[in-house]
């Protein structure tokens, strides 16, 4: 009886929302999963659950500094690229730490790669490189990085085909909308409307409502995100970007209602931020054969069966949310 060698995928912030829940999606397509993570913004929470899976192996290391591990890395043949600092105020405040973290970070993964064994590469790219968007919006929209955490992931995406058509790195790229799911980021910067209301709801509190409400989010659960991006890996196709949403946008209204808080507080609508996001599509649904399957009433029911995960988030109010986004309304009105 032959025994077939798994194939190793590498996840770089494996730790984090959507990368833990991608390294479970291949995992029960039987890879070997390696992971990278500093910890930063991951949590080390949400892979504990894979202590004891033999198939996952994990490191912790910072893009910038990956020489310890070279054979960790270069024994993979698929890498998901999800590593890198997000979240538009700080980004405002210190874009240094973005083009650092997310442009040379990746830089430095591309350059530790053993390219000639890479079947394929995909970059965890961003939506927000189109700036406030026609809508629904495909891919061939005019881009338009309206802070640095954009442009540094818009760079980020532009390096990986530049490896691409240089050095022959099979690359693919999906530039995600508004993910959405259990394991979503409890701490750090102000930001979005998930870890924002579901803390507040924890502390019976009201929920701090940017403008009216009626603005409207192109929300997809993660494991429909997690498995768009192994379709992504395991495809013939090569240099193509995706659009990933649900198609489908949803106001914020409608999750307010949805999770019933004892009452609501509108603050200032915020410059640069449009009053819908919706992604076309059409052209992921057809290359990679993929569609969502989590409704997004079901996938809001699933966070709130797992709300505790959130008790130890910060929570916002009208005061501390005015001052923490200070610098956006300075620069971006």
């Amino acid at each position: 009886m032959s025994y077939k060698k798994k194939k190793i995928v590498l996840i770089t912030g494996a730790a984090g929302f959507i990368g833990s829940h991608t390294i479970d999606f291949f995992l029960k397509k039987n890879y070997e999963v390696r992971g990278i993570d500093n910890f930063s913004g991951g949590n080390i929470k949400n892979i504990e659950h894979l202590k004891k899976n033999k198939s996952f192996k994990l490191e912790k290391a910072d893009l910038l500094k990956l020489e310890k591990i070279n054979k960790f890395i270069k024994e993979c043949q698929y890498v998901v690229h999800f590593a890198g600092v997000g979240d538009i105020v700080p980004s405002i405040e210190n874009p240094k730490k973005y083009f650092e973290n997310n442009v040379q970070g990746t830089v430095n993964l591309l350059n530790t790669l053993e390219i000639s064994k890479i079947k394929k590469f995909v970059y965890a790219a961003s939506s927000s490189c189109y700036g406030k968007a026609k809508t629904p919006t495909n891919e061939l929209h005019k881009i338009n990085p309206l802070y640095p955490y954009a442009l540094s992931k818009y760079m980020a995406e532009q390096i990986c085909f530049h490896w691409n058509k240089v050095y022959k790195l099979p690359v693919n790229s999906i530039r995600i909308f508004n993910a959405y799911g259990t394991r979503s980021r409890t701490t750090g910067a102000y930001g979005a409307v998930f870890g924002v209301f579901l803390r507040q709801l924890i502390s019976n509190k009201p929920l701090t409502v940017v403008g009216d409400g009626k603005q409207k989010r192109d929300f997809l659960y993660v494991t429909d995100v997690a498995e768009a991006f192994y379709k992504a890996c395991v495809t013939n196709l090569n240099k193509e970007v995706w659009n990933l949403g649900s198609g489908n946008p949803q106001s914020v209204n409608k999750l307010i209602k949805i999770l019933n808080p004892v009452g609501r507080i509108n603050i200032p609508k915020r410059p640069g931020e449009p009053s819908i996001t919706h992604a076309n599509i059409s052209k992921i649904t057809k290359d990679l054969k993929w569609k969502p399957k989590v409704s997004f009433e079901d996938g809001v029911s699933k966070i709130l069966n797992n709300i505790e995960y959130w008790k130890n988030a910060p929570l916002w109010n009208k005061n501390n949310i005015k001052k923490t986004t200070k610098l956006w309304f300075k620069y971006l009105k």
